[in-house]
Formats: structure tokens, C-alpha cells, sequence
């Protein structure tokens, strides 16, 4: 049966989102921050600044108003989670106490360390019907066609699968998991580590060292997220190692073309300048960071990470001092 959905957030991933959505046959409304886009994508029925290429299907209504996007039985807020507490706020007024409340964002506030979930249940007033949607979907490659899973977490079985029947179809399945905490925080951190394994890629360290950077940096991800009270199991689904391996290895991924950059010599600010959409791992980095020291978890991945994007250290220094650390039991 068809539902009244909303995507808040038209980058490449909002976008994407509410096509699938359309070709399942439900009615679907794209909320637009930028004017200008708003009458852009309107009339050429494609989003040419963060997905070109691909055509809009007919049954997805563009608009900036809020109100008009609100009366949705499900919202997909898709914006950058650092601005996505600005975004819920701007909704404040419209949402009903109804509607299923979906977070597709992948990051954590760097000034208050919340995740998307706990942004929405704070700024809209509610903290019920609540899900997030993760997992290793790059944007471009969904818009295809091509194969590709995701997960619906929520504490509610019922509300992530409604999420999982309402963008379920042949070429994107859809899970439904139960550690919504466990989801964000594989979604949010596997960020920061792309950005290292972007480095490494940009720096030719070879195979040996890629694999040894994703399974510590994936060791640390699930060390924080079992403090923090999420489920180890989580981080070995898709959410967790399966979109770990997915943002290091492509060359899709903003967070990894950071790293690349990076390893070219390029200044931070050059590198997002240059970039049409945010990179999460940027501002997570700092915030993960924050959680390691706060839950007393080691993380010497991010830790290099952060001095390498805020504190003008080399990679190369980094990965020396990784390298030569005292002897550990893995």
C-alpha cells in the first residue's frame, strides 16, 4: 500500500532517496533548502547539482515549504547531520505527533556529541516514532540500479518495518534491526576511517596496510559503540563493517577523496571548497574523538585523523606514529 512520504534534503543521497520511494508507487514530496534549486529541479525534472543524470519520476512534488512537506505519514530527513538540528527546527511547527520520524543522516553533532535520532526526538518534541536508515548506499551507484542493501533500525520492530516495505523493492533490500544506537554510530564513525583510508589509497601504502587500517579502525568503531551500550553483532551488518568497507574503497565516497586529497599535500579548506556536498567524517572526527575520551575508549585511528585534518600534522608522520606504537594483544 502507498504512503505519504517526505525527504527533507535534496544532496545526492535526499535525492536518491525519494526516487526510490516514487518507484514504489508512493506519493512523495522533496523538501528543497536552496530556492533557486527548488525552481531548477522543478522544471528540468533532475537534480543537476548533486544528481545529474538521473530524471525525477512525476509523482515527486518539489517544494521549500515546510508545511507542505510535514503532512507526511514517513519523513526522511537526509541533510548533513551538522545542520540538521537548524533543519528539524525550520519543521518544528508542522510535524504530526503521527508521523515516523526516519534519520538517514550519518555523523554526530560535534558541539553536543548527539546522534541524528536523539537531534530529532530533542528539536521536533518527540521521542517515539523514531527510525534510522544506514548502510553501505552510494548514492550514484542506487540511482542506477544497481544492487544495494540498507538497514531500518528502531526500538519499535513495527516502525522500521514499515520504513523496510516502503523502500523495499527489487534491487534495494531493505533489513530491519533493533539497535537503532548501534546503526548511527556504524554509519557516523566508518566516516572518519574512510578518511584515512583515503589517505592511505592517495599515499600507494599497498593492500597490507589498507586491510590493517580498516579492521583496526573497524575495532575501534565497535570498541565505542559496545561502551556507549550498542550491540557488538550490529557492527558486523551492513551498517557497521558493511558500509565500512564500502566508503573506504570507493572512489564515490566524499569522506575518502578527502583523505586522497589530503595525501596530495592539500589544505583542508581547499579540499571542502572544492567539494558540492559535505564530507561527515570531517566534523565527526572531532566529536568521535570527544566520545573515545569521554567512554575511555582507545582510538588511535581517529585520534590521527583529527591531528591530521585540525592540528597540520603530515600523514605521513601519522602513519609512523601509528606504526611505532608500544607493542598490543589485538
Amino acid at each position: 500500500m502507498s504512503q505519504k512520504c517526505a525527504v527533507i534534503g535534496a544532496g545526492a543521497w535526499g535525492t536518491t532517496l525519494a526516487i526510490l520511494l516514487a518507484e514504489k508507487k508512493n506519493d512523495v514530496t522533496l523538501w528543497v533548502y536552496e530556492k533557486e534549486l527548488v525552481q531548477q529541479i522543478t522544471e528540468l525534472r533532475e537534480n543537476k547539482l548533486f544528481l545529474p543524470g538521473f530524471p525525477l519520476p512525476e509523482n515527486i512534488e518539489i517544494t521549500g515549504d515546510e508545511k507542505t512537506a510535514a503532512g507526511s505519514q514517513i519523513l526522511i530527513f537526509a541533510v548533513p547531520t551538522q545542520f540538521l538540528a537548524a533543519t528539524a527546527r525550520r519543521f518544528a511547527g508542522f510535524i504530526n505527533q503521527e508521523s515516523v520520524l526516519v534519520a538517514a543522516s550519518k555523523g554526530i553533532e560535534q558541539e553536543t556529541l548527539k546522534l541524528p535520532l536523539d537531534i530529532l526526538a530533542e528539536k521536533l518534541s518527540t521521542n517515539n516514532k523514531l527510525v534510522a536508515l544506514s548502510g553501505p548506499n552510494l548514492s550514484k551507484e542506487i540511482a542506477q540500479g544497481l544492487p544495494a542493501a540498507s538497514v531500518a533500525a528502531s526500538t519499535d520492530q513495527r516502525l522500521a518495518t514499515m520504513v523496510q516495505e516502503v523502500l523495499m523493492q527489487e534491487r534495494f533490500r531493505v533489513y530491519v534491526n533493533g539497535d537503532p544506537l548501534g546503526v548511527q554510530l556504524g554509519g557516523a564513525l566508518k566516516n572518519v576511517i574512510a578518511i584515512a583510508a583515503g589517505v592511505a589509497d592517495g599515499l600507494q601504502l599497498g593492500n597490507n596496510a589498507k586491510a590493517a587500517l580498516l579492521i583496526r579502525g573497524f575495532s575501534e568503531i565497535s570498541r565505542l559503540g559496545v561502551a556507549m551500550g550498542a550491540k557488538a553483532q550490529t557492527f558486523a551488518g551492513l551498517s557497521g563493517m558493511g558500509d565500512l568497507i564500502t566508503t573506504c574503497g570507493s572512489s564515490l565516497s566524499r569522506n575518502h577523496h578527502v583523505g586522497e586529497e589530503l595525501a596530495k599535500g592539500k589544505k583542508l579548506n581547499d579540499i571542502l571548497a572544492g567539494m558540492k556536498e559535505v564530507a561527515e567524517g570531517v566534523s565527526t572526527s572531532k566529536a568521535a574523538q570527544a566520545l573515545g575520551k569521554k567512554y575511555q575508549v582507545n582510538m588511535p585511528v581517529t585520534d590521527e585523523v583529527v591531528k591530521v585534518l585540525f592540528e597540520r600534522k603530515t600523514p605521513n608522520q601519522s602513519i609512523t606514529d601509528l606504526m611505532t606504537r608500544l607493542p598490543a594483544q589485538e
